[in-house]
């Protein structure tokens, strides 16, 4: 149970004075992710100012400054009312101070109301953006104006916030200002020497600074008050981590040990050699099967880098020790292609290898269950049809997940269920920044493929303008007709996916008409069968030019298709961009990838462009993706199984990641429990951040 201290701020937004239905609505649409959840006081919290506006500086007139915000006291010396053929005219507050005058502008019929409030003579303060018209200074709409005798009515400093349409900024302010009052006094749950080496404040202390700033600067990313809340979040976020590894852990493993039969002979068949790299990740993977305690690896590597080998041959080692192994795709198309390359890799080896997806025949299917429960199946290929519970396994050892952020952690957790002490490895193609490994897979060990197997050619790539597309779709029909294949992704549209599908049927129809039936096309609102026979149809060359979405983006693998024309390139990400130019390449013969953009471009899409160009290395261009649009997007959407951050930016804060990681690791060294009353104190920070399910792992021992 959370502790009752934390009541008043996981109260809902609606116990706080001025929020009824209407306004509660806006504050859900602007804090809450959730269609069905609502607002509370520590959304508002967490709610962070973007900036703060500067408003200490009380010049006279004469001396400020065109184009900056003014705070100045003067006196009202006339009122110029829109005339009555002009309703639509603004009302002119005519104000001076002994250096100079000013005119206060306000339309839409408030300067009525200006005219009773402040009469001629009266002196007030004045605070706004001044601005020179007609050989005038003026302020449009003043932020804020108070009578001489009330100064404290103008703030020294102002924080702004993120808005949605129809919520005011100074109601919004209030409320957050309601929201700070209500923070309880919560023991201390920093190290003491760490936070007086960080000069971090206490936790209510940096909220009140961050909401009621004494100076811009108490507001910005590098702020101690941001800092200090950026790193309880990301203790938090690692503590519950760590704590989820350690229950893990604790779970009884199983030893697996291989013979080299079946690795020996898959190995001794190929027509190359596997990469250090690859030699050395399946050592890690082996030793972490071997050992007792249950794996928990991530296996990353970049497009093209060879990781189904890797995966193949520890699966391989677990058949060898008399047991299964499982391979999860995040769809069918990417499974039946991990079947023909494993079936490839393992001719004569006498390995019996199934795939099940959820379109299979009931009769079939039924086959196949009681083949896998009777130990009849030695690997098992597969999409989100495994979890279900019908789907039972002799003896699973080792279960690999590839594409790991199209599926969940709880996912993860319910295929080690599937047997006893499975091991699990994960993989993926989007090489992850250490900082965001560490946010995110804070619960595995990893292992990184850096290098290309032998004989790959490099992609040359090259950026050009739309206006040159006639250029492109000669080249096309050139490199088409002398036997290539190519892909031609269309534009990125944010707002929809129906508007994504438009604009790839467009396209598809337009390229159609200049090559005829050598166009296929493939998005993801088609039934999953029309898309495997499109694409189906593609891999064995009976269309030479895939018109697609970015449903080809993972794992496709047509080693002739060597061009892939990238359709308004600008719009779309780095590591989107880099995954999609992966897609060919795959052979030996060499490659062209086509960005084609829309000038201008932005200076963030022309970074990405040039990146693209300058390099092929998933790993810098993952840490430039991640500088250019920050954490939140890097790795796609909430249901990457990463950490949310609503504080902490793993790309700014990754000196803090590192700090929290090590403290975590050290707390539950000397603490496994949390009994101390820093560990007590701990158990508050994490129900504060909503990493509640790491505390219920510590009580069910």
């Amino acid at each position: 149970m959370r502790p009752s201290l934390l009541d008043p701020v996981f109260a809902p937004a609606s116990a706080l004075p001025g929020v009824g239905d209407k306004v509660s609505a806006l504050l859900k649409r602007l804090l809450v992710d959730s269609s069905d959840e609502k607002p509370r006081v520590l959304d508002l919290l967490f709610h962070l100012p973007s900036f703060a506006v500067d408003r200490r500086a009380r010049p006279k007139l004469a001396q400020a400054r065109i184009g900056e915000i003014a705070t100045v006291e003067v006196v009202v010396s006339a009122h110029r009312p829109a005339p009555p053929h002009r309703p639509r005219a603004p009302h002119k507050m005519l104000c001076e101070d002994e250096t100079g005058d000013v005119t206060l502008v306000f339309f839409h019929g408030v300067g009525k109301t200006m005219k009773e409030r402040f009469p001629l003579g009266t002196r007030i303060i004045v605070s706004g953006m001044l601005e020179h018209y007609d050989g005038m200074r003026q302020i449009v709409h003043p932020d804020h104006i108070a009578p001489a005798d009330r100064p404290d009515a103008v703030p020294n400093v102002e924080p702004v916030y993120r808005l949605t349409e129809g919520l005011h900024l100074g109601l919004l302010r209030r409320l957050i200002g309601h929201a700070v009052k209500r923070v309880p006094e919560l023991a201390e749950w920093q190290d003491a020497a760490f936070l007086k080496r960080a000069g971090f404040p206490p936790l209510d202390e940096a909220l009140r600074l961050l909401h009621h700033p004494r100076e811009p600067a108490d507001v910005e990313m590098s702020s101690s008050a941001r800092r200090r809340l950026a790193y309880d979040e990301l203790l938090a976020s690692q503590l519950a981590l760590a704590l989820v590894r350690a229950y893990l852990r604790r779970a009884p493993g199983r030893s697996t040990h291989g013979n080299r039969r079946l690795t020996g002979a898959i190995l001794d068949q190929l027509t190359f050699r596997p990469t250090s790299s690859q030699t050395r990740a399946l050592a890690e993977i082996t030793a972490d099967m071997a050992a007792p305690r249950r794996m928990l690896r991530l296996l990353q590597g970049d497009v093209g880098s060879g990781k189904t080998l890797v995966a193949l041959l520890a699966m391989a080692t677990a058949v060898e020790a008399g047991r299964q192994a499982a391979l999860m795709a995040p769809t069918e198309i990417l499974a039946r292609q991990h079947e023909e390359r494993l079936h490839e890799f393992t001719q004569g080896s006498g390995l019996r290898i199934a795939t099940l997806t959820g379109r299979d025949a009931a009769g079939s299917r039924s086959r196949l269950l009681r083949s896998l429960a009777a130990g009849e199946i030695d690997i098992l290929i597969g999409t989100h049809a495994v979890f279900q519970q019908s789907v039972v396994f002799a003896d699973l050892a080792l279960a690999v997940v590839d594409e790991q952020h199209r599926f969940g952690v709880h996912q993860r957790l319910s295929l080690q269920a599937k047997g006893a002490g499975v091991d699990v490895l994960v993989m993926t193609a989007t090489p992850i920044p250490r900082s965001l490994l560490l946010a995110g897979y804070g619960d595995m060990d990893v292992s990184a493929l850096t290098e290309k197997p032998a004989g790959r050619q490099p992609i040359d790539t090259r950026t050009v303008p739309l206006e040159r597309m006639g250029d492109v779709t000669d080249g096309l029909r050139r490199a088409l007709s002398s036997g290539a294949q190519a892909y031609w992704v269309c534009p990125l549209v944010e707002t929809t996916e129906a508007l994504d599908l438009a604009a790839a049927e467009e396209r598809f129809a337009g390229l159609k008409s200049a090559f005829g039936d050598q166009v296929g096309l493939i998005h993801g609102r088609m039934a999953p069968k029309e898309r495997d026979a499109a694409m189906s149809r593609f891999v064995k060359g009976e269309t030479k030019l895939l018109v697609a979405t970015t449903v080809i983006e993972v794992g496709v693998d047509v080693r002739n298709a060597t061009i892939m024309v990238i359709e308004h390139a600008e719009r779309f990400g780095l590591a989107q961009l880099h995954q999609l130019r992966g897609r060919i390449g795959r052979g030996a013969e060499r490659s062209s990838c086509i960005l084609l953009y829309k000038a201008p471009v932005s200076e963030t899409a022309k970074a990405r462009l040039t990146i693209m160009r300058e390099t092929q290395d998933g790993f810098r261009i993952a840490e430039e993706d991640l500088r250019l649009r920050g954490p939140g997007e890097v790795l796609g959407t909430r249901q990457s199984g990463m950490a949310q951050f609503r504080i902490a930016d793993a790309a700014v804060d990754a000196d803090l990641l590192e700090a929290a990681r090590r403290d975590a690791k050290l707390i539950l060294g000397t603490d496994p429990k949390l009994e101390s009353p820093r560990g007590e104190a701990l158990r508050t920070l994490l129900y504060l951040f909503e990493r509640d399910a790491a505390v219920r792992l510590i009580r069910s021992g």
